[in-house]
């Protein structure tokens, strides 16, 4: 009695993490409300990582689900609670990705399989999910998860769309406001972002340009996979989206995932990318 049974899960898809996490998103049916659930009960006892239930998925999962693991690996490794030992697999996965996520992309347009792309693609889904189930995420999964639920946009794609906004918000040099429970001092997810960039061979004259290259290269990731640049390409309904935005606004800032985002957003700042990110604005907010 009190025993549960042993948790095994098997990942087919390279992008969630789920099978390493204490994590799990739901949708209430009669409210719409998307919300991530954490508790260690959820975490599984072993998880099976064969790329050979993923040799075939198909484009658009393949693109949205390697976006998300790119989205998992960013924000543990700006997260508050980031440690050498989340950074080390955040890093291993974001350079895996960006290597293998084109090839398996192609492979699954072509019908094709593509073993060794694949198998490392599961490998760096599966690191970046034991990052952030121990550093944990930030405001772009805030607001990927409401937008997702309010517009039936794939979780991958939510998070491509808020991935640039969140990024200069969270690179600003002086926030308002820093992050809840801060390991650190003064503002340094900027430097942090440019680690990241040097990981993946994207230099600059001074941090500010490796910085924009940095953002350049996921851009152009983004692309290469089929993903398009703002929300109003998946979401065309403009008085739709505003009508809803406010709501949108507030769910993401209650999130469970704001509080450990390295700067704490204010909601008319999570209202600002939302509307940038929908138009396809490059502000600083």
């Amino acid at each position: 009695m009190g025993e549960k049974a042993y948790f095994v899960c098997v990942p087919t898809s390279a992008g969630t993490g789920s099978e390493v996490t204490p994590f799990a998103v739901i949708t209430d049916e009669q409210t719409g409300v998307k919300y991530p659930l954490a508790d260690y009960e959820l975490m599984p006892d072993m998880a099976i990582v064969d790329a050979d239930v993923q040799m075939m998925a198909p484009p658009g999962l393949t693109s949205a689900s390697g976006i998300d693991a790119v989205s998992h690996a960013l924000e543990a490794y700006a997260s508050m609670m980031a440690t050498d030992y989340t950074d080390g697999l955040a890093i291993r996965a974001l350079q895996t990705i960006f290597e293998f996520l084109p090839q398996c992309y192609d492979a699954a347009v072509a019908k094709k399989a593509a073993p060794k792309a694949r198998e490392k693609m599961a490998n760096a889904a599966t690191m970046a999910g034991m990052a952030f189930a121990n550093a944990f995420l930030g405001v772009m999964h805030s607001m990927a998860h409401k937008l997702g639920a309010f517009h039936h946009i794939p979780h991958g794609i939510a998070n491509a769309l808020m991935m640039e906004q969140v990024l200069r918000f969270n690179a600003v040099a002086v926030p308002r406001k820093m992050g809840t429970f801060p390991q650190y001092d003064h503002p340094h997810t900027l430097e942090r972002y440019c680690e990241i960039a040097t990981a993946l061979g994207i230099s600059g004259k001074d941090k500010n340009e490796q910085f924009e290259n940095l953002i350049k290269a996921i851009r152009e990731l983004q692309a290469r996979i089929g993903i398009k640049p703002t929300i109003k390409d998946y979401v065309p309904d403009e008085a739709d989206f505003l009508a809803r935005l406010d709501d949108m606004v507030e769910q993401a800032f209650d999130d469970q995932c704001t509080g450990a985002n390295p700067r704490y957003p204010l909601m008319r700042e999570i209202k600002e990318m939302y509307l940038n990110a929908y138009y396809g604005k490059r502000e600083t907010v």
